[in-house]
């Protein structure tokens, strides 16, 4: 890749509905303008339309999935991790409210399409580090579930929304011109570049090898495999149809829809896949004898 295109977001912006779009150059002037298919969705009064329908019910439906598994998740009192995965499921769950408001095309002001922005991307940041964390804690380094491995995770996570958070606002917001890449050079922002598109892929590739070195050395099972890859296969295709196939659906349906709904749904059908892979390779309750001697 050329050294002038990394960092370089104008045909991703131009041919999928990317939050990180929503600080960038074009977004100032007026947002749609990437020379792509326009997302138009229902029209509504005054020329305005509401966009990314779809993906905006989606994202409710995983709000309600992921409080229903964080109660699952609590029933299974003696499964290594389980506070590690509820905080898992707690970061998804604010990632689809944010990502209601920064990838639904509601009619909201600017600064409040990019303060929810901020918040979406600092989040996948957090959310994706918590869950290399969750595969961390099944070797057993730190005991699971105590207020050290719980605050180390919290600490952690939250030092990378805070930074990513401020780096994306400011962006949007030009408080400091620190971040101005994306004037500089239109829609060209490496920091940005680095921590949206390459970082998660880090923290989600090194999640996917602990698990494997845990499940088939360690366990020595091959069956949750199945479940772990199953879930890498349904992130991956929603990661195509948002930036591969998301201009084809945008054009073929008029503007209806475009890869956006897609990308919700896989990455929905992967957290819970993901959730099925952790509970089949954790204990349900206690053993009976344990439970006899503690009443």
């Amino acid at each position: 890749m050329g050294s002038t295109n990394f960092g370089n977001f104008e045909d991703f912006c131009r041919d999928s509905t990317l939050p990180v779009c929503n600080v960038l150059s074009n977004s100032h002037n007026q947002r749609g303008l990437w020379g792509g298919c326009e997302l138009t969705g229902i029209p509504l009064k005054n020329g305005q339309h509401l966009g990314n329908l779809g993906s905006i019910l989606l994202c409710g439906i995983s709000i309600v999935l992921s409080v229903l598994l964080i109660l699952k998740s609590e029933r299974k009192r003696a499964a290594v991790g389980r506070r590690e995965m509820q905080l898992f499921l707690i970061g998804f769950i604010i990632i689809e409210i944010a990502e209601i408001f920064s990838v639904g095309e509601f009619p909201l002001p600017s600064k409040v399409r990019i303060a929810f922005t901020g918040i979406h991307i600092g989040m996948i940041i957090a959310t994706t580090w918590v869950l290399l964390m969750n595969a961390v804690v099944g070797f057993q380094l730190l005991d699971d579930g105590t207020p050290l491995s719980i605050g180390l995770i919290i600490v952690s996570a939250a030092i990378l929304l805070i930074g990513t958070g401020y780096i994306t606002l400011d962006t949007g917001f030009n408080w400091t011109s620190e971040f101005e890449s994306s004037y500089r050079l239109p829609n060209r922002h490496i920091a940005l570049y680095v921590l949206y598109q390459l970082v998660p892929l880090i923290f989600l590739v090194a999640f996917y090898v602990l698990e494997a070195i845990l499940v088939l050395r360690v366990l020595g099972e091959v069956r949750p495999m199945i479940y772990l890859t199953g879930a890498a296969v349904l992130f991956a295709l929603g990661q195509i149809f948002n930036y591969l196939i998301s201009p084809y659906i945008c054009n073929g349906t008029a503007g209806k829809i475009d890869g956006a709904l897609f990308e919700t749904l896989f990455t929905l059908l992967s957290v819970l896949m993901i959730w099925i892979f952790w509970s089949s390779i954790t204990e349900d309750d206690w053993p009976t004898a344990v439970q006899g001697n503690y009443p």
